[in-house]
């Protein structure tokens, strides 16, 4: 079908393009085996119960039909169907994916426990009335796309019945509708609603009658407490910039509060140390980490409101204000005395150590694994306005500087399969397939100069507008300051386990800030930034206030772990 020297025709914008040439992706698999597991309840084994369905992770799949829709400025997606599915397991959608990443994803495939397994004493009646899944009445076509010498693609929504909810879309080569036995559709009881991320496709609307977009779906509540389980099928449709043209695609939802896929400590344990990635300061870094004991011990001092002299901490945190809200009656600041003040501001690499939180993702079908590292000081930025990079003498430095990472883990097999990198006020997650790693299965961090943002590959981040060339850099590369996370590290959190299997720290239950607010005007720091400037690259402090990251102009004192959003809530993409 994929001739050299062929010409496809394409019917929708009446434009003759060479026909491409392409090669399946090749599958990704991590640098190393996975190990086996310590012994647990469900964590690792292939399979999850949801309550009244059991599902189970497909990553093998067949390919049904690849677009080149955005011609040149993409190199398309393709969209798959999940193939080894297991007698009386039901496929729920499709899968699909770009074109320029190797293949690697899943869909889930879920069987009706109730059905296969009734109880005894149970209303079988009443169980075949309202079963866990159901076949589609029928389907609508939703889109189809012709090329001559190239193939069709064809996207089918299935038309559930009554009280159910469909998963995902199927996708065919040729116009006749599927089977009804293709897919099942999910009782509406046993879904959440789900939401578009991550844009996979979309047709150029100069070339086309009518936009055509495709989209990967997640649960729209997300984190400790949500409950909504990612299919990992995707969604599509002409118009997905209207919330009235959503399609009626659902996610899955766990109603088994025992959580039971997710890991023991012992597995906690194993699984940091398989993958707790190495983190690497920059040469330069002055503002080096250290332990939070180490922090206290050498000087820091608590301030209350309303009084001038501060407390020396123990080193513990035990005599620090537990539980309230930041309120701003106390703060932490660094020794008074200027030298070791100074000391202190430099950080001690050796005492450093990750402090790790761990918690349930998308329905427990995930476990999240947060890292957090602590840096007593936080440098001045270094701002980048076109060719010219100029070192700040405050702007962006305060005291006691909380950054973190995040990996998510596959609660069916164990396998790394995201790591999360923050950075300031944002971040991005981004897949294994695509990440530095050392030592087998150990990702790299690297963390930015002065300011402590992970990201997954050395060399200079812009934060700013990249298009202008106007932002704060964040300078990454390997050197001799680093801390391997997979051996120096301290459990300090995992609600669920339930209460006294981790003992939480003293000082992770302070609420107020972690450094005094910072007195200057960020203002006039700007102003001397465009003074700086040739007359022609001068732009004006509104216009720079905006391109640079929010956080470079925070000048209340950074707060600790338990007071982030990504606490309980999800990363923040």
């Amino acid at each position: 079908m994929f001739g050299c020297g062929c010409f496809y025709w394409n019917q929708v914008s009446d434009l003759c393009w060479p026909e491409p040439q392409y090669s399946e992706p090749k599958p990704f698999s991590l640098p190393s085996p996975l190990p086996e597991w310590p012994q647990g309840q469900g964590f690792g084994t292939g399979s999850i119960n949801l309550g009244e369905i059991e599902v189970i992770k497909i990553t093998k799949f067949e390919s049904v039909w690849r677009s080149n829709l955005l011609r040149g400025k993409s190199k398309g997606a393709t969209f798959y169907k999940p193939v080894g599915i297991p007698d009386g397991f039901y496929c729920l959608g499709y899968y699909c994916q770009r074109n320029d990443q190797p293949l690697r994803g899943y869909v889930l495939v879920a069987r009706d426990i109730k059905a296969s397994k009734p109880e005894v004493g149970c209303d079988c009646d009443s169980i075949l009335e309202s079963p866990a899944l159901r076949k589609p009445l029928s389907y609508s076509l939703i889109w189809s796309e012709k090329f001559q010498n190239y193939g069709s693609g064809y996207f089918w929504l299935p038309n559930p019945p009554e009280g159910y909810k469909a998963m995902g879309v199927v996708v065919t080569d040729n116009p006749e509708e599927p089977k009804p036995e293709e897919v099942r559709c999910v009782r509406k009881d046993l879904t959440e609603t789900c939401e578009t991320f991550d844009l996979m496709l979309s047709t150029d609307s100069q070339s086309n009658n009518y936009p055509f977009q495709v989209w990967n779906t997640r649960p729209c509540m997300r984190g400790v407490l949500g409950r909504g389980v990612s299919v990992g099928t995707f969604i599509c449709g002409t118009d997905l910039s209207s919330e009235d043209n959503l399609l009626d695609v659902a996610c899955l939802k766990n109603l088994d509060s025992s959580l039971l896929a997710m890991p023991n400590v012992n597995q906690i344990h194993e699984l940091i140390k398989n993958y707790g990635p190495t983190v690497f300061f920059h040469p330069d870094e002055d503002c080096l980490p250290s332990s939070v004991p180490w922090f206290f011990k050498n000087g820091a001092v608590v301030y209350e409101d309303g009084k001038n002299k501060g407390q020396p901490i123990d080193y513990r945190g035990s005599n620090l204000p537990p539980g309230g809200e930041n309120d701003g009656a106390y703060w932490i600041d660094l020794p008074t005395d200027d030298d070791a003040r100074n000391d202190v501001k430099s950080g001690n690499l050796e005492s450093s150590e990750l402090y790790v939180h761990v918690k349930p993702a998308l329905g427990g079908t995930f476990t999240d694994i947060v890292m957090w590292v602590f840096c007593p000081f936080n440098g001045p930025s270094t701002i980048k306005i076109k060719l010219m990079s100029i070192a700040m003498n405050r702007l962006g430095q305060h005291v006691g500087d909380w950054e973190h990472f995040t990996l998510r883990v596959s609660n069916f097999t164990g396998e790394l399969w995201q790591v999360f990198f923050s950075q300031h006020s944002g971040g991005e997650w981004v897949d294994a397939s695509n990440l530095d790693f050392i030592q087998g299965n150990k990702p790299i961090v690297y963390s930015s100069k002065h300011g402590h943002a992970s990201f997954p590959h050395p060399g200079i981040h812009l934060q700013g507008s990249s298009k202008l060339g106007i932002g704060a850099r964040n300078d990454c590369a390997r050197s001799n300051f680093f801390v391997d996370s997979s051996t120096k590290y301290q459990i300090i959190a995992a609600e669920y386990l339930g209460d006294g299997v981790v003992a939480e720290p003293c000082w992770l239950q302070y609420m107020r800030e972690w450094g005094p607010t910072i007195v200057y005007d960020s203002r006039s720091e700007i102003e001397k930034i465009i003074h700086l400037l040739p007359f022609f690259a001068r732009f004006s402090v509104e216009i720079l206030f905006d391109l640079f990251p929010t956080a470079l102009y925070g000048e209340e004192g950074p707060t600790g772990p338990k007071e982030k959003d990504n606490w309980l809530g999800d990363e923040i993409c």
